[in-house]
This record gives C-alpha cells, sequence and structure tokens, in this order.
C-alpha cells in the first residue's frame, strides 16, 4: 500500500533515528521478515535493528508485544523477553481487528499473504484475554521492569485497567494509548476521544497520562486535539501511510515533523527523551538487554 513502509532490519533502523531526529521521543517497534515483509515475532529480527537504533539516539525503545491476530501469546512476548526494553504495548483486551475492508480497495499485491492475512480478520479475533494480560503484566511488567503503552481500542479496554489498578497489578503512573479507526473499536471521531478521556479521568483519576493514536486520515487531526485536551501524540506510517488527504507519507520522520510543527505553533513543548524517562518512571536504557 506504500511504497515507504520500512521492512528490512536496516530500513526500520533508519526510520526510528530519523524520527528520534525529527523530535519523538519514543519508537513504537514491530518487525517484519525482511525478504516478504509478512510480520513476524522473531527476536534474531529485533535484535538486528534494536541495538542499531539505542547506539544513534537515545529514544525510548517500546516493543510490541500485539505482533498480529495470527501469532501465539509466546510468539508475540519473545522479542520483548529476549530483549527486556524499557517500554511494551500492551492490548487491554482480545478484539474483532477488522482490516479485511481494505482487501476491496487494491488489487495489485506485492504478496500472496497480503490479500490472505486481511481476510483472516473477518474470522479471527485478537486475543488477550485476563489471563494473557495478567502472564504479560507479570513478566514483563514484573521479571523484566518494562513499563506498557496500555493500548484501549474501546471503553471497556479503560475498565479493564482500571480493575488491575484497583487489584494493585498495575502500578501509576499509567501510559494509555486512545487508539481510534479500528474496525471492531471505537471509531476515530472527536466524540469518541472525549468519551475516552472522560471515562479514564473517572475511572483512574490522577494515575494516569494518556496519549493519542487515530488510525487512518485523522491522525493529524485527532492527535492535535488529544493535545488539546492535555495528553500526548503518536504518529506514524503503522497507522496512517498519508501526510495529507490523497499524500503518502514519505517517511515516519515526515509525519513527526508535521505533528510537531501544530504543537509547537499551539505553544506545547515537545518532551526528549529523558522527559519521557521521568514522566513515566522508565528504569533506563542502560537496564534493557540490547
Amino acid at each position: 500500500m506504500s511504497p515507504h513502509l520500512p521492512v528490512t532490519p536496516a530500513e526500520i533502523a533508519s526510520a526510528s533515528i530519523e524520527a528520534a531526529e525529527a523530535g519523538a521521543a519514543i519508537i513504537h517497534l514491530h518487525a517484519r521478515d525482511p525478504e516478504n515483509g509478512y510480520p513476524s515475532a522473531d527476536p534474531d529480527i529485533f535484535m538486528q535493528f534494536l541495538p542499531v537504533i539505542k547506539q544513534h539516539c537515545d529514544a525510548v525503545l517500546n516493543i510490541s508485544t500485539g505482533g498480529s491476530s495470527l501469532m501465539s501469546l509466546d510468539d508475540r512476548l519473545a522479542p520483548a523477553r529476549i530483549a527486556s526494553p524499557e517500554m511494551c504495548s500492551l492490548n487491554m483486551g482480545s478484539m474483532n481487528f477488522g482490516i479485511f475492508p481494505l482487501k476491496d480497495q487494491y488489487s495489485n499485491w506485492k504478496h500472496a499473504w497480503e490479500p490472505e492475512l486481511l481476510e483472516a480478520t473477518r474470522e479471527r479475533i485478537f486475543q488477550n484475554t485476563f489471563a494473557n494480560i495478567e502472564i504479560i503484566v507479570d513478566d514483563l511488567g514484573g521479571k523484566h521492569a518494562a513499563r506498557f503503552e496500555f493500548e484501549c481500542y474501546d471503553v471497556g479496554h479503560i475498565e479493564t485497567l482500571a480493575y488491575y489498578l484497583k487489584q494493585g497489578r498495575v502500578k501509576p503512573p499509567l501510559y494509555v494509548q486512545f487508539v481510534l479507526g479500528v474496525l471492531g473499536g471505537a471509531g476515530a471521531s472527536p466524540e469518541n476521544l472525549a468519551h475516552m478521556k472522560a471515562t479514564a479521568d473517572r475511572l483512574l483519576g490522577e494515575d494516569y497520562m494518556f496519549s493519542v493514536l487515530a488510525a487512518g486520515g485523522r491522525q493529524m487531526k485527532l492527535a492535535t486535539m488529544g493535545a488539546i485536551m492535555g495528553g500526548n501524540v503518536r504518529v506514524g506510517l503503522e497507522d496512517s501511510l498519508t501526510i495529507s488527504r490523497g499524500e503518502l507519507a514519505p517517511s515516519n520522520a515526515a509525519q513527526v515533523l508535521k505533528i510537531r510543527r501544530v504543537l509547537e505553533e499551539l505553544g506545547y513543548e515537545i518532551a526528549s527523551a529523558d522527559d519521557a524517562r521521568k514522566m513515566l518512571h522508565l528504569k533506563g536504557a542502560d537496564a534493557v538487554a540490547f
């Protein structure tokens, strides 16, 4: 869908370093098979780019535990278990994660797996049961002292996070990512963002900070709205391939620079990586395993 998506370890490293230079304090990372671009949770592939990124910038490296709905839990956790990063993402529930409508928008595919993977999301769920969440929290948060980007795709996910906060299983400050625009979760609308923020305020009180991620063309608009509401922002080619209507973004860094310009024009300061570490109580780059 875009020739600008980084696929190989070298491309992922380069894109990450450029994003950090553009102002990104945290880099959220997935991996792909360098031969065909298929989503991969192979720790060996992660370890080809994690040390390179760390060597060339001070950004916080945040490893996905999501992967894809076709991976097992152990597969999804393997890279973080090896790398012991400062941060990991954590989807706060099982859900229909429907990207199959994209299959009808394209006809020229680079690889046979692409339409097959899209179609698979019509009948498969992304699984993160309560037991799965507890394994991730106890393993990566306990043994590895990683902090989490708690990805909440709907208000029920915020309720689940509040349950674990009340149980003492997760510790503040919580970093909550409102994820909008995925079919099966909350749509990318100002009304949904306002509702999720109000729900988090009611359930989490002062124990959290938040960020906003909007899939597709509303990425920049809802990120801006989230910042005005007191939050942080996430942009990148994982969530939106465009830089403006109908124009493909040439890089992750281009999206970072665009939202940075918007925020600075609104009078906000851009947090450094060290600022993020202090705000989120991270263990530090010297405590990772890469």
